[in-house]
């Protein structure tokens, strides 16, 4: 499975950090520094499962825990901010990416997959596990990009 896509999404999710300061987020989403717990926490998720892949074990792949409300609290450092959050999120996905490189054939494996984000996204299926980080690239981190940038304050 080749990784440029997903790298480029995480690339263009971490610019966007980098670039500066957020405002508040809508009614009832998460705000930038939850994103990007969120992100991390599901990295690890992914890296669990990516590495069940290539052992051969059988493993499902749930994102419950890391985009419930009381968990992504629970997950926020009680110091440090988005620098620190940001390389947290280029650590774990830097692990996720250098095991999907390893991926191969092994891409085509079942995974029992679920997951959830809002009412755009809903995964509860058997998925081959390349296409499950497919839609992660593809799908969930544009998404957490897009709600990143709605909350940019421009300084000028």
């Amino acid at each position: 499975m080749e990784t440029a896509e997903l790298r480029r999404a995480y690339a263009d999710l971490l610019a966007e950090v980098d670039g500066g300061s957020f405002g508040p987020p809508p009614p009832g989403e998460l705000t930038a520094p939850e994103v990007l717990v969120h992100l991390a926490a599901n990295d690890e998720l992914l890296t669990e499962a990516t590495e069940a892949v290539l052992a051969g074990s059988p493993w499902a792949y749930y994102d419950g825990q890391s985009t419930l409300r009381p968990q992504v609290d629970a997950m926020l450092p009680h110091d440090g901010g988005l620098p620190e959050l940001a390389a947290r999120l280029r650590a774990t996905s830097e692990r996720l990416c250098a095991l999907v490189d390893r991926l191969g054939p092994e891409a085509e494996t079942p995974v029992d997959s679920h997951l959830r984000e809002g009412f755009e996204l809903h995964i509860e299926e058997s998925l081959p596990w390349g296409r499950m980080l497919d839609i992660h690239g593809r799908i969930h981190l544009p998404a957490h990009l897009e709600q990143l940038r709605a909350m940019r304050i421009d300084v000028r």
